[in-house]
């Protein structure tokens, strides 16, 4: 396994068991899942591209057509300008 000797995979697991505890076997498990999640996805990757339902899929999506960029007109407000009777002075509240 990778070259190593009975030694090497001993000092792992001792240092597996050491650092991680209780909770080794439970990173085993998580590990474990992960692994086989992995393969079913590799297995549905590869059953997608040997019967070419890839290109049906992607055919079957069409893309919305291309429109030319709307122009969008926004009305500034107007403000008319009222003359007050006093001439310059601020409204009064």
């Amino acid at each position: 396994m990778f070259g190593l000797g009975f030694q090497e995979i001993a000092l792992i697991l001792l240092l597996g068991v050491v650092l991680f505890g209780r909770k080794l076997p439970d990173i085993g498990r998580s590990l474990g899942k992960t692994v086989v999640e992995f393969k079913k996805g590799v297995s549905g990757l590869e059953e997608e591209i040997s019967t070419g339902s890839s290109s049906s899929a992607k055919s079957a999506i069409e893309p919305e057509p291309v429109r030319p960029p709307q122009r969008v007109t926004q009305s500034s407000p107007r403000f008319d300008d009222a003359e007050t009777p006093a001439g310059n002075l601020p409204p009064t509240v």
